[in-house]
């Protein structure tokens, strides 16, 4: 019995180490769906920052609740926004605009879930009484999450 044991030990020791030794064969995994092409993901990205000055003409706060990230940072002249601060502000704020154009809009992407969006908007409007500039130099952030391009950062400086 005493000499067995040390060759049972042995043994196991042995099946052990191969069976260690031996490399998993990885499952098959399921083919990763197609991601948007850049062609169809600059064009989300300008529908959706068209989309959400048509909602601020139409004072239609339900496009920035469905297209801005849950920590989207707007910056403007009274400082830095969370999403909810900013939904407060363009709900509490009446703003008048009877027309805006978008133009040299340009896509940058960033890598292939962020990119940046620069362009000029020409405007003639008034919020809370007081004119907002005619013509400011904009960009937007945008990230891919869950498929959908969605505003993450957004700034405007007046333009001379």
């Amino acid at each position: 019995m005493t000499t067995r044991l040390p060759l049972v030990i042995v043994l196991i020791l042995f099946v052990t180490s191969i069976a260690y030794a031996q490399n998993a064969t990885p499952s098959p995994s399921p083919s990763p769906k197609p991601g948007m092409s850049k062609a169809q993901s600059q064009r989300a990205i300008i529908a959706t920052e068209k989309k959400l000055w048509e909602a601020w003409k139409n004072k239609d706060i339900k496009p920035f609740k469905a297209s801005l990230a849950a920590d989207a940072v707007m910056i403007g002249d009274g400082g830095v926004a969370n999403k909810t601060m900013a939904l407060k502000d363009l709900e509490g704020m009446p703003c008048e605009v009877k027309s805006y154009e978008l133009s040299d809009l340009k896509v940058v992407f960033l890598n292939s879930s962020a990119a940046l969006l620069t362009y000029k908007s020409t405007q003639d409007a008034t919020c809370g009484g007081t004119q907002v500039p005619p013509a400011v130099w904009a960009s937007s952030a945008y990230v891919m999450r869950s498929g959908k391009w969605l505003a993450i950062s957004h700034q405007e400086t007046p333009a001379k």
